[in-house]
């Protein structure tokens, strides 16, 4: 399994999950926003142009995430 990039902005308490290359050509073409009420925060999904989920952007995140997932991810907004 391929290493996922996970960044983390404690400020914000929001992360995002690539699940494609970040220095690739994926480029989000559309987001889908998850019912927050379902899921007590918001859960953005982002698209390419074909239709492939390459991101995932989570508000709220350190009640979202395990903590080990947000511990190991990259920093930013520090």
């Amino acid at each position: 399994m391929a290493d996922l990039k996970i960044t983390y902005d404690q400020k914000a308490n929001a992360a995002y999950i690539y699940l494609a290359d970040p220095e690739g050509n994926s480029r989000v073409a559309r987001m889908y926003p998850c019912d927050p009420v379902e899921v007590e925060g918001m859960i953005n999904l982002d698209f390419d142009e074909d239709g492939r989920l390459i991101g995932i952007e989570v508000l709220g995140a350190d009640s979202k995430l395990p903590r080990r997932l947000l511990e190991a991810a990259e920093r930013i907004n520090d």
